[in-house]
């Protein structure tokens, strides 16, 4: 995988791949999902770095006191929007960020990714 590459340009794509991701991860804190649960009871909204940015409560569910109804809702809502935003970053793929780099044997030097082709 590595014949004609001297360490110079191995680290050079090394650091053009952490580049890369540190751009697709700013991406994905650009981008948002929401969801409803309990017919719009609670609501919330997610970026795709898996950051909770807001939840909305219906105030009928408060003055209602079922705080385990309250719990069960803002966890729907939660784990609904996480499903989304994991999907957000997994749009992309490996290809787009290392290109024509043959990662087949990355596996083999230690690294957790770039099983055999």
């Amino acid at each position: 995988m590595f014949k004609g590459m001297d360490m110079n340009e191995i680290l050079g794509k090394a650091q053009e791949l952490q580049k890369a991701m540190q751009q697709k991860k700013a991406e994905a804190g650009k981008r948002t999902v929401g969801s409803q649960v309990g017919g719009g009871m609670v609501k919330t909204v997610m970026n795709g770095n898996l950051e909770l940015l807001s939840i909305e409560i219906d105030p009928e569910v408060i003055k209602r006191e079922e705080k385990e109804t309250l719990e069960d809702l803002i966890r729907a809502a939660v784990n609904e929007n996480l499903k989304k935003a994991q999907e957000l970053g997994s749009g992309g793929n490996l290809n787009d960020l290392f290109g024509n780099f043959d990662l087949s044997k990355l596996s083999q030097m230690g690294f957790p990714f770039g099983g055999e082709k």
